[in-house]
């Protein structure tokens, strides 16, 4: 029981991770209907943005988390005006490769010498230590990323649910053409959701950092991973990507610990697979 429970809690902080950065993705999806590639980029930013505030500006870790939020939401904000909205009304191919050149030149970015180099980075741990309650093993940090992560959820579900910019977002989620026909800035929306999503991969980024390395490629395998938990949970639908998030760490787990840690991967996604196989349409609706 012990050792179900160690696994338990590993599982609900690496579930928390993936469903800040997938909510992020699911909304870009949902409003603008762009598979944003780019998305796995602008995490890794969030963990670098992380790690400069820590070393060289000397801050403290909350602040480092928050210029983080603030200077990804306001490039994916400005990503949305450069790139994405002169692609609106594109063949659908355009936009997706336009995010995985961007995904590809912040990989470029970061990995320059002049910058942060190739060599991974390491972030210490701001609360340090461990807790043991009965047998069981819980860090700091992990308990920090549990409990950071559903105050996110939270969060957002409030702002989507019981503010007005949040009912515009849903409104405009459920039908574009609709939602501008009764007057609402479908440009403003539009950018606002990408500052969402980034803010959301830097929260996400910032958590995770201090108890994994910071790579240039890391992006790459969240990339991979947030599109399977997206689209296993239902394309655009925000439940779906949150129970698709967890569903993914609880197998990724369990799976690697009772079975073989190197095969967690394989594992996570041969679920995804069975899943959709019962079920192609994901496990949700898009847009509940």
């Amino acid at each position: 029981m012990t050792t179900v429970l160690q696994q338990l809690f590993n599982a609900l902080a690496l579930g928390g991770v993936y469903a800040l950065v997938a909510l992020g993705l699911t909304l870009v999806y949902g409003v603008m209907r762009v598979p944003n590639f780019a998305h796995g980029g602008l995490y890794m930013l969030g963990a670098y943005l992380t790690y400069a505030s820590l070393d060289r500006l000397g801050v403290g870790y909350v602040p480092a988390l928050i210029i983080a939020a603030v200077g990804v939401a306001l490039l994916a904000a400005l990503l949305e005006r450069l790139i994405f909205y002169p692609l609106r009304n594109a063949p659908h191919v355009h936009p997706m490769i336009a995010a995985i050149g961007v995904l590809f030149f912040l990989e470029a970015l970061i990995s320059h010498p002049s910058v942060f180099g190739p060599d991974f980075k390491q972030i210490a741990e701001p609360v340090p230590g461990i807790l043991n309650l009965g047998g069981v093993t819980l860090t700091w940090q992990r308990l920090l990323i549990i409990a950071a992560s559903l105050l996110v959820m939270w969060g957002l579900n409030f702002f989507l649910k019981r503010t007005l910019t949040g009912a515009t977002i849903e409104a405009m989620s459920q039908n574009r053409e609709g939602a501008r026909l009764v007057g609402i800035n479908t440009n403003r929306v539009g950018m606002l959701t990408f500052a969402i999503s980034g803010a959301l991969a830097a929260v996400a980024a910032a958590l995770v950092a201090p108890i994994n390395a910071v790579t240039p490629s890391m992006g790459e395998v969240m990339n991979l991973k947030v599109f399977a938990i997206i689209i296993l949970g239902g394309m655009g639908s925000v439940p779906g990507a949150i129970v698709g998030a967890f569903l993914l760490a609880f197998t990724e787990v369990f799976g690697g610990f009772y079975i073989n840690l190197d095969f967690a991967d394989v594992i996570g996604f041969a679920m995804l697979v069975i899943v959709l196989a019962i079920r192609p349409q994901g496990l949700f609706r898009r847009g509940t």
